[in-house]
């Protein structure tokens, strides 16, 4: 950099920010030097874009070398806090990108993103029109919801001292607070933690545990199981301070004390203070959620989303789902599992209306779509097999096309063609808990609708592409990071790079680095990739059954069983 350009940009930061500048000269480079300034906008209460991770601690020991999964720019290189003081004026703090080109990054051009910006503008602009739907009577706009939400955030920050960065779990089905919660606990700054509702105690005290969650919120039908939860917690802990407090959500509003409780969920809206300054994150790398995988193999991992992912996943699922304005999504898919496919922060950004099931059958889905004129709902394969074989005086008739939107396992070709004789519209994804749910899309090309159903119901059991806010999908070879070729017959291991990749696994820094080894995420999952492009899944590489030396797909004997009109279910184990 030459004497004259940065003496000029020193006066330039220093008349404007009152700060002491430090210019390094880009030895050996012809262009400029990079230089970064944190900066602050009042509005949004955010300061200095390096990530707190006060919540997944696990990440302040990454190593000062590269490895291989590393991204390009290291956490600490977002922020200019190690250049410049961070003393200033707010209003006019900003970072100079380019000096040449004249570009600077401040609060006018760049605002974090946070899926809590869908929730703002559905208030505003969707005020008046019903968010949530519950029974009978329970009906709430989105003005009241946010509000809500922004209660809820004040309690848990002014009652329990909840923190930037602390973990707050819930055990809940969905109903409307589980809704709520979603938004709520983001903007009291802290980490929400969802917990599956089929865990027993065991399960949910050794994650209450390795989360270090600071309340602990239980849906009454569940509150056994989250007591037991919490006494195994205190039979193994010796500090009482690391015990959550427990919070009750019942569906009418009742004195949490006499059950024991510290608090009562609708008796904290009621008390929380009206006024509360939410929380935005201060950096899009902040974690919003942690959410805990199956198991399957060992004890459940717990994944780390951040609101940037958060924010560009719930927008991809939008788009490949074709949500359009004002839906009505019937919640089907379990809030806790991926953060309900993201779908609680997409109904919010397109300002729809959340009907919430507590529990559900063919009977209760088929009556709430009529009741309610759904457009939208979500569920596994098992969901959709329900709805087809329900006995014909459950069903009513659909007021239009209902689009389903299925994933977690794939789903068999009579169960795809079925469900569109019936009048859904069925869209297959697929992803896991570590790409933020949804991350691929089966893209549906207008010219299959004239092929036989059955060929349709073929080609859409495929997993397709990556959605738009996923950067790439592949099928590589593990050992040697090699694309397999695109004939449907050679077999190699799903892998995922972008923004919606998990963050890590939270305090495990050398499953995180495993995990994403050679700069992609590993599946564990084996595919195909057909000509065409997409992809389809073979099975899990622990389930591929080896018989006389030939690798034999579990997916496709279950496909082939599940073909007889006589078989209801079928797996192969």
């Amino acid at each position: 950099m030459s004497s004259s350009r940065a003496a000029l940009l020193r006066r330039l930061v220093t008349h404007r920010h009152r700060s002491i500048v430090s210019v390094c000269d880009g030895i050996g480079s012809p262009q400029p030097q990079l230089i970064r300034h944190h900066y602050s906008n009042p509005h949004r209460g955010y300061s200095n874009p390096t990530p707190d991770l006060a919540g997944a601690r696990a990440f302040t020991s990454l190593p000062s070398t590269p490895w291989p999964c590393r991204p390009r720019a290291s956490l600490s290189s977002l922020s200019f806090s190690s250049l410049v003081g961070r003393g200033g004026d707010q209003e006019e703090e900003a970072e100079v990108l380019d000096m040449d080109a004249g570009t600077v990054r401040c609060a006018a051009n760049y605002a974090p993103l946070t899926p809590l910006s869908f929730i703002e503008r559905a208030a505003a602009v969707y005020g008046d029109r019903a968010a949530v739907v519950y029974g009978e009577a329970r009906r709430r706009t989105w003005r009241e919801v946010r509000e809500r939400c922004v209660r809820v955030a004040a309690a848990l920050a002014t009652r329990f001292g909840v923190a930037r960065g602390d973990v707050v779990a819930v055990l809940s089905p969905n109903v409307p607070a589980m809704y709520e919660l979603h938004f709520a606990v983001p903007m009291a700054g802290a980490v929400l933690c969802t917990f599956n509702t089929r865990h027993d105690a065991p399960m949910v005290s050794a994650l209450l545990k390795h989360s270090g969650a600071k309340v602990f919120l239980v849906e009454s039908s569940l509150l056994d199981v989250g007591r037991a939860a919490l006494k195994r917690l205190a039979d193994s802990e010796s500090n009482a301070a690391s015990i959550p407090v427990l919070v009750t959500i019942s569906d009418d509003a009742g004195p949490g004390e006499a059950s024991g409780c510290a608090a009562d969920y609708e008796g904290l809206i009621k008390s929380a203070p009206s006024e509360f300054d939410i929380r935005w994150p201060a950096n899009e790398l902040d974690p919003i959620t942690l959410n805990y995988t199956s198991g399957t193999t060992s004890r459940p991992k717990g994944v780390v989303y951040n609101h940037r992912g958060a924010y560009l996943n719930t927008i991809g699922t939008v788009l490949a789902y074709d949500i359009t304005p004002m839906p009505t999504y019937l919640w089907t898919v379990p809030m806790f599992h991926c953060n309900g496919w993201h779908l609680p922060w997409g109904v919010a950004m397109q300002g729809g209306t959340n009907v919430c099931l507590r529990h559900f059958t063919a009977a209760v889905i088929f009556d709430s779509i009529a009741r309610h004129g759904v457009t939208h709902m979500g569920g596994a394969p098992t969901v959709l097999n329900m709805i087809l074989n329900a006995p014909t005086a459950d069903r009513k008739p659909l007021p239009g096309t209902v689009r389903v939107m299925t994933g977690g396992a794939p789903p068999p070709p009579r169960v795809l063609a079925g469900m569109e004789e019936l009048g859904f519209a069925v869209y297959h994804i697929y992803g896991l808990t570590e790409t933020y749910g949804p991350a691929t899309v089966c893209a549906w090309m207008p010219e299959w609708d004239a092929l036989p159903a059955e060929e349709r119901a073929r080609l859409k059991a495929r997993q397709g592409f990556q959605h738009v806010a996923m950067e790439e999908v592949d099928v590589k070879d593990p050992a040697t990071m090699e694309s397999v070729p695109r004939d449907g017959e050679a077999v190699g291991e799903v892998m995922f790079r972008g923004n919606t990749v998990m963050s890590g696994y939270y305090k495990d820094i050398s499953a995180t680095k495993e995990s994403m080894a050679g700069g992609w995420l590993h599946t564990g999952d084996l595919a195909v990739r057909h000509p065409d492009g997409y992809i389809q899944l073979k099975d899990r590489a622990k389930d591929i059954i080896i018989s006389g030396g030939e690798n034999i797909s579990s997916i496709e004997v279950e496909s082939v069983i599940f073909s007889h009109p006589a078989v209801l279910e079928a797996a192969v184990v």
